[in-house]
């Protein structure tokens, strides 16, 4: 479920980037129209206001999406993992890019004489393909100590704190600590802030360096200064980007307009940062000083979470059931992507959202494999990439370099004029929070794609626009519609709390990465979506049968 904004490239600029492209294996034969729709939610190909001939799977013969499942060799189950795992250890001795890397301390040379290397775990929650992890077992290696991986669990007082988040998360770590064990390293569980819990615990354990991983927003940004305020001069922070391909301070050092202003410069690094992980192996060096057990079930059952919404049945958490998704999608549903991704009754996305965004899969494996084991999946392969690396990875680009990332203010001049200008326009529905919340509107196709989030924890991308959009339409003010879509975003959907999830109702509502359309009522200049537009893209009525709730 993974958001995003949506904006067409131009001709010339999309000519360079196919045959940079091209250079690459990943071949590309039209610019698209695509942001994030690697699993089910924000993303796919909007409704343009001008006419034009709509070659939806609605008006021609849809390809089953059983057609894949009748290739003549048939692979066994496991098989992708089966192959990872011998590409990791074929390229065991890949080296780290150390542009991956930064040094938040001024200090940059390990403490001497220290008990080891601390792996500080924000967002990229996994072991293997982890260049955060790697890093750290490189510089602990060297110095032949012990090495150690931290989590520090925070569970803020908030509307937003659900079970459905907090099990993914911890059933994940979970995996994390189990993985750590086979390989000789430490695996600690820290209950608090991490300025309050992180310094200290450094120092009692006598670490001598601190890797952590890189995360865009604020509240992950607010504890790492407050952990550096506190840090001992003598050792050194190091923060390594492990959930983008290309390193987002590599990238560019400035906020990009568009998909358009930031694809060629990751294309152009692509050849540099797109490469094969290294293997984590177990570590040589054992700690003298072993981590407290972790009772899972029980520090579940601790949390003060909102338990009404609950864990849904389609995703299992860990990266080996990411592994498994990605799997299925290389096996079933990639050749559809390209072709049928924008239908949301079609089983055509990758699904592995849930995972990229608690770091349990990395994007950069998927980046690998897709392109390895889809070279029979003609356009959908590079599609995928697009929305993958490129739309995915410029929502990061936004958050990093604009604090208001979540505020109507953090869009662009001519986006808060024209919503300025119309705030005050005639609404034909006006609904309260309470009542989108509970699907209570006039839109059979809008109240099935809320219940579908309510109860699934995800939602199909293209109708996530349409959804987005709507709450714009039937709200007092743009304020209060992002509010409200934020809300809904990050209380149910699985991959909320993410980049992808700000920049996405960010697009729909204030035209992040988007331009000018016509000027319309309530909308401004900000894209339109409408019910009939949907009519002409997709089965409609299909979708309202499966998902939209029963009046009571």
């Amino acid at each position: 479920m993974l958001l995003g904004v949506w904006k067409r490239s131009s001709p010339f600029a999309a000519r360079s980037t196919l045959l940079r492209l091209a250079q690459l294996q990943i071949q590309v034969r039209k610019p698209t129209l695509f942001f994030v729709s690697t699993s089910s939610s924000f993303g796919g190909a909007t409704m343009s206001e001008k006419k034009r001939k709509t070659s939806s799977a609605a008006e021609g013969k849809e390809p089953s999406a059983k057609q894949p499942r009748l290739e003549k060799e048939k692979k066994a189950a496991g098989w992708l993992q089966s192959l990872v795992k011998q590409q990791r250890q074929d390229k065991k001795d890949t080296k780290f890019n150390k542009k991956r890397q930064r040094f938040l301390t001024d200090t940059e040379k390990i403490r001497q004489g220290s008990e080891g290397v601390l792996y500080w775990m924000l967002r990229d929650q996994r072991v293997q393909d982890n260049w955060a992890l790697i890093r750290a077992q490189q510089l602990a290696a060297k110095e032949e100590r012990p090495l150690h991986v931290c989590f520090c669990l925070v569970v803020p007082k908030s509307e937003v704190s659900t079970l459905r988040h907090y099990a993914f998360l911890l059933k994940g770590l979970e995996e994390v600590a189990k993985d750590c064990k086979r390989l000789n390293i430490q695996f600690h569980l820290l209950h608090g802030a991490p300025g309050e819990v992180l310094p200290g615990f450094v120092s009692d354990q006598g670490f001598g360096a601190m890797v952590t991983d890189f995360s865009p927003l604020r509240e992950t940004q607010q504890w790492l200064n407050d952990v550096k305020k506190k840090l001992s001069e003598d050792i050194p922070l190091i923060q390594v980007d492990a959930h983008n391909i290309v390193p987002c301070w590599v990238a560019s050092p400035k906020m990009e307009y568009s998909a358009r202003t930031i694809r060629g410069k990751i294309t152009n690094l692509l050849p540099e940062f797109l490469t094969d992980f290294p293997l984590v192996e177990k570590h040589a060096h054992t700690a003298t000083r072993t981590a407290k057990p972790v009772d899972w079930e029980k520090t579940l059952a601790s949390l003060d979470v909102d338990r009404t919404v609950g864990e849904p049945q389609w995703a299992k958490p860990g990266s080996e059931a990411g592994m498994a998704m990605l799997e299925s999608f290389i096996d079933v549903r990639l050749k559809l992507f390209a072709t049928q991704r924008n239908d949301p009754n079609m089983a055509a996305l990758s699904q592995l959202s849930p995972w990229i965004r608690f770091g349990q899969l990395s994007a950069q494996r998927v980046a690998l494999q897709v392109r390895r084991c889809g070279k029979n999946a003609g356009e959908s392969v590079a599609a995928f990439i697009e929305e993958l690396v490129v739309r995915r990875e410029l929502t990061d680009n936004f958050c990093f370099y604009n604090e208001k990332y979540d505020k109507v203010e953090g869009a662009y001049e001519w986006a808060q004029k024209t919503l300025k200008d119309h705030a005050k326009d005639k609404r034909e529905f006006i609904y309260t929070r309470e009542q989108l919340e509970k699907a209570q509107t006039h839109d059979k196709l809008w109240n099935g794609a809320q219940y579908q989030m309510v109860t699934e924890g995800k939602m199909h991308g293209f109708l996530r626009m349409y959804w987005a959009k709507k709450i714009l339409e039937w709200t007092r003010s743009p304020e209060e519609a992002l509010s409200i879509a934020l809300y809904l975003n990050d209380r149910y959907e699985l991959d909320g709390q993410d980049p992808n999830g700000f920049v996405g109702c960010m697009w729909s509502i204030c035209g992040i990465h988007d331009q000018g359309w016509a000027e319309r009522p309530v909308f401004g200049k900000i894209r339109y979506m409408n019910y009939k537009g949907c009519l002409r893209k997709f089965n409609v009525a299909q979708f309202e049968k499966k998902y939209c709730p029963k009046k009571p």
